[in-house]
């Protein structure tokens, strides 16, 4: 009985199996901390470069219905230089 009190006090050393076993636990459980990090991640720099698209999509339209008053503009101003100024005497 002496020997089965020692022999439970001693730990066995895990087989090859047991440490591969354990290493790829503890492989599986980094890579799943890994994920969430890098999704979250991931969701910044998506939100990030769709609000630079954004912004830049918004920013070229506006300058385009500019370009378009500008032109109004431009095209009314020729028409009354064409016409002349109205004063009394021509108009």
């Amino acid at each position: 009985m002496a020997e089965k009190g020692a022999g439970e006090s001693v730990k066995q050393t895990p087989s090859a199996a047991e440490k591969q076993l354990l290493r790829r636990r503890r492989e599986l459980n980094s890579w799943k901390q890994d994920a969430a990090r890098l999704r979250s991640r991931n969701l910044l720099t998506g939100l990030a470069i769709g609000a630079f698209v954004v912004g830049m999509f918004s920013y070229t339209i506006l300058s385009v219905k500019q370009e378009r008053v500008l032109e109004e503009l431009d095209n009314e101003a020729k028409i009354h230089i064409m016409r002349g100024p109205r004063t009394g005497a021509n108009s």
